[in-house]
């Protein structure tokens, strides 16, 4: 059993996933909180099962070989009324003002429950568009979004969870230069992050240099001149005014540049998110969690845990170094069973969202500790052995979290939104093995989306600070800032979980022989890897793309065309990596 070798890491224990009733301590020690979490989530089996199953899933959980999302472990088995879903997506479902503040009041009891949430904003009138019925103006999407953020803030202020929050414009939405624009203000939507969702059509007419179209639906009293465009939330073309026309690769120019000074906005590819999701044959996506390893739809939702690579090293930092495949195939299978379970002893804030959620089942097994790992290999992170490598865990772990699920619906029955014959001719599934894809005929499938990569930051902390989710190594030693839980900050010095351990193998100072930190990579190595993991990731991944600081401007249009090009569903740069818990 795992204990804390990090001081930080108890903190963070304390703080955010130590139950606490009132002032009143329940978890008097982490072996407390992993058995509260296993029982509350064995409660989701028959009653002659439970206590097996509540034995293998503490088991797994005390030695840090899985490691669950913030919102299971600091919500399942407590009286508090919490969500242990972590992502929610939200929708605008009428543009009016009725219609804003009722998905206002909705977040907020999503927030309040601990999950964060994600929204695309294009449903609102630009900035002057005419609203008919009141004879007045729209003031445009972001001058709502200052609405959202404040309610964010407020809710925090309250005790809740930090929240936060996704903002997605369309890149054919009229008010989208002031969009890209928003966070030049340092203090304008601090809780949200923004993307920009971008079609395949646009990049084409920026390699192409030629005009762009910003559009809107035509209101049904005015469908003059109304051309058909595709729209956000519909596969389906919807009638749309033309408002005005841009250059493409201008617009394009003020996406890269705000985000070479200010980090954001991302950007989401929308067409490559509906190409390769699943369940494509009832759902077009065009918003993620804020985050973006969650691609959903309207009151779509997502859980996660992550497989902590580290402990699956054997005669670390040795010339025999190696994974026990067996260990992971196995606790991906108690892993899958675990988060399928977290399903139905989980709270849902509203019940539109818990309609969804049991619809398709989607859930968020990922990783984390990869470069740590690498490291204990003898592998450097970027290098070709390091992608090779990393092509084999996914693949290891893709296929059996598909089997897992398999064995579920076997045992439980499938989704409830399953069309055998259709779910089978989606992108994505075609690439797998013929056996896993035979079995999915025969049997069906639990879970309709399965594996996804976040950023995994407060887990991999509290799991003695091994590197987190698929992002390179901070440092060997550096200072991370932990919120207290009255809301001050205190900086902390930590030490890198591989570091850790070879200092204790090793008494000299040098580094081991594989070590590489973010600061020593390249922006393609950062985005190589992330291609790589993609591949077998059916929800997404989050990674973000560290820049050197002599990086020059004209090159991040080539990294997020490249990003494009690759396949993947997102693309989020950093300018300084940010440790605040």
């Amino acid at each position: 059993m795992n204990t804390f070798q990090e001081a930080v890491s108890e903190k963070v224990w304390d703080k955010s996933y130590r139950y606490r009733s009132q002032d009143k301590i329940i978890d008097e020690t982490i072996e407390d909180t992993w058995r509260r979490v296993a029982q509350a989530v064995a409660k989701a089996e028959q009653s002659k099962n439970a206590a097996y199953w509540e034995e293998e899933f503490y088991r797994m959980l005390s030695d840090f070989r899985f490691i669950p999302g913030d919102r299971i472990l600091a919500g399942a088995g407590t009286k508090h009324a919490v969500t242990l879903f972590d992502c929610f997506v939200m929708p605008i479902a009428e543009d009016s003002l009725l219609g804003i503040f009722e998905a206002i009041k909705e977040a907020a009891l999503t927030l309040q429950q601990g999950g964060s949430v994600g929204y695309d904003f294009s449903s609102l009138r630009p900035r002057g568009y005419p609203v008919v019925n009141v004879g007045t103006f729209a003031s445009g999407p972001v001058s709502f979004m200052r609405i959202w953020d404040a309610m964010c803030g407020t809710m925090a202020s309250t005790g809740t969870r930090r929240g936060t929050m996704t903002g997605i414009l369309r890149c054919d939405h009229p008010d989208i230069e002031e969009f890209i624009a928003a966070k030049s203000d340092p203090h304008e939507l601090r809780h949200f992050n923004l993307s920009v969702l971008v079609s395949d059509n646009f990049m084409q007419c920026v390699k192409e240099n030629r005009e762009w179209e910003l559009i809107f639906p035509a209101q049904e009293e005015d469908l003059t001149d109304a051309v058909l465009h595709h729209w956000s939330h519909s596969a389906e073309p919807v009638a749309c005014r033309v408002i005005r026309r841009v250059n493409a690769r201008d617009l394009w120019d003020k996406i890269i540049q705000s985000a070479f000074r200010y980090a954001e906005p991302g950007i989401l590819f929308e067409d490559t998110v509906n190409r390769q999701n699943n369940l494509w044959y009832r759902e077009w996506i065009s918003t993620t969690n804020p985050y973006g390893e969650f691609p959903l739809p309207a009151y779509g939702a997502c859980h996660v845990g992550v497989i902590n690579l580290t402990q699956f090293i054997n005669h670390a930092f040795e010339s025999n170094a190696s994974i026990d495949w067996d260990g992971i195939q196995k606790t991906v299978y108690t892993a899958m069973r675990f988060l399928d379970n977290v399903i139905d002893v989980s709270h849902y804030p509203l019940k539109m969202q818990k309609q969804e959620v049991y619809s398709t089942r989607r859930m968020g097994l990922g990783i984390t500790g990869l470069a740590d790992a690498f490291v204990m290999l003898g592998i450097r992170y970027g290098s070709a052995p390091s992608f090779d490598q990393a092509k084999k865990i996914m693949q290891c772990i893709s296929d059996t979290a598909w089997q897992a699920s398999i064995s579920l619906a076997q045992e439980r029955g499938v989704f409830a939104g399953f069309h055998a014959k259709k779910y089978l001719q989606g992108n994505f599934v075609q690439h797998l093995s013929e056996e896993v894809r035979q079995a999915i005929e025969k049997n069906g499938i639990r879970n309709s989306h399965h594996l996804a990569i976040g950023p995994a930051k407060k887990i991999s902390l509290l799991a003695n600070n091994v590197s987190n989710g698929i992002e390179p190594i901070r440092g060997a030693d550096y200072e991370c800032t932990l919120l207290g839980r009255n809301g001050e900050s205190v900086k902390h010095t930590v030490t890198d979980y591989a570091m850790r351990l070879w200092r204790k193998k090793n008494s000299s100072n040098q580094l081991p022989p594989a070590w590489v930190d973010v600061f020593q990579l390249t922006p393609q190595e950062h985005l190589q890897m992330q291609s790589i993991v993609q591949f077998f990731v059916d929800n997404a991944v989050a990674k973000t793309i560290y820049l050197p600081t002599d990086f020059p401007v004209e090159e991040l249009s080539k990294l997020y065309t490249e990003a494009h090009a690759l396949g993947l569903k997102n693309i989020k740069i950093g300018l300084e990596p940010q440790w605040l818990f």
